[in-house]
């Protein structure tokens, strides 16, 4: 199992006043596993997935991650498991504008003491390859459209193998055709056994998943009767 929350809370404390974000929340994510989340905004989902993420810790409850309890690990040992084990594809695409495609497409392997530059290049560009993008690894994120730059993205995310691919609103500022290509694209990493969560409020995008889970007001349940509607 990669995920699994126990009996996850989260709080803040706005003032004195103690507000849940997350309730009792039990998640289990295999290998293989394409899941969508998804709820209305406040719901509680940038909260979930800071914390699946290794962004965030809970309040309380467990949180294993590949079998190991992390939910109390300080930030150093949080950054490893990003750094390793977590994919993150992000709304906003945040490349870097001054870098290539390649350049960009390179950065998590920096933190490798065991890749060597050539190897980096290598890795990288099968990366962008897979994506689709084989013609496009010298340009700057500015050169390219909000469907290219997902895919890069993308192709950022998958390139140290990661344990699971987390996507949080992947489509949310593409076009209804660019969206429907990257959907396609996390269609074909599932296939050949990425594990992917995907967040999104978009049903049209979370009926792609192998399984639909509903969070709202901090409670997570799957998505399977008609009262759990979005």
């Amino acid at each position: 199992m990669v995920v699994e929350l126990k009996n996850l809370y989260k709080d803040y404390l706005q003032g004195d006043i103690v507000v849940p974000a997350l309730k009792d929340i039990n998640l289990n994510v295999n290998d293989g596993d394409y899941l969508a989340i998804v709820g209305p905004s406040g719901s509680g989902k940038s909260t979930l997935v800071n914390i699946i993420g290794c962004l965030d810790e809970p309040t309380s409850g467990s949180y294993l991650f590949d079998g190991i309890e992390i939910s109390h690990f300080d930030d150093t040992k949080l950054s490893k498991i990003r750094n390793k084990s977590i994919g993150f594809v992000f709304q906003s695409f945040n490349l870097l504008p001054r870098q290539s495609a390649l350049e960009n497409v390179e950065l998590p392997l920096l933190y490798s003491k065991t890749v060597k530059r050539a190897e980096r290049r290598e890795i990288a560009a099968e990366a962008l390859i897979s994506v689709g993008l084989e013609d496009r690894m010298d340009f700057n994120p500015t050169q390219l459209s909000g469907g290219q730059r997902q895919r890069v993205a993308i192709a950022r995310a998958i390139v140290n193998n990661p344990r699971i691919i987390l996507a949080d609103e992947p489509t949310g500022a593409l076009d209804t055709k660019s969206g429907r290509q990257i959907m396609e694209i996390f269609q074909s990493l599932n296939d050949n056994g990425a594990t992917i969560i995907v967040i999104t409020h978009d049903r049209d995008i979370a009926k792609m998943a192998k399984e639909i889970m509903l969070i709202r007001d901090g409670l997570l349940s799957p998505l399977n009767s008609e009262e759990n509607t979005f």
